[in-house]
């Protein structure tokens, strides 16, 4: 499964950004996409994600900023940053996680895959 993601740039603080990622290959249901993010010298940390039931989370440093949405129909899902701040730069990497087709279509294997980062860097 791979998974394709854009939309990162730079902006200035206080500007918009929306991310994009799509999952292709073969595999027979997406459970759950998210976002995450890796700042220079920092670990990797999760920013949102959203299930296959539209439940959502997000870090407390994004919430009422960042808003999660997924269009099941497409195996897409986007991130949609506005307020940004110069604490917002970094690698942003969409995930998906779900099962590969099994015998007879059924769900076989869980997955789990990234994609290979999208850079977004705010300046002050």
């Amino acid at each position: 499964v791979q998974l394709q993601a854009s939309g990162g740039g730079l902006v200035e603080a206080g500007g918009s950004l929306r991310l994009a990622c799509t999952a292709s290959g073969s595999f027979h249901s997406i459970t759950t996409m998210g976002w995450y993010r890796q700042a220079p010298g920092k670990q990797r940390e999760l920013v949102a994600r959203v299930n296959n039931e539209g439940v959502e989370s997000y870090a407390d440093s994004v919430k009422d900023r960042f808003t999660i949405d997924r269009d099941s129909a497409k195996n897409a899902v986007y991130l949609q940053m506005n307020s940004l701040k110069p604490e917002d730069t970094a690698v942003y990497y969409c995930t998906g996680g779900g099962f590969l087709v099994g015998k007879g279509w059924s769900p076989g294997r869980a997955f789990n895959s990234w994609g290979r980062g999208t850079l977004v860097t705010v300046s002050s």
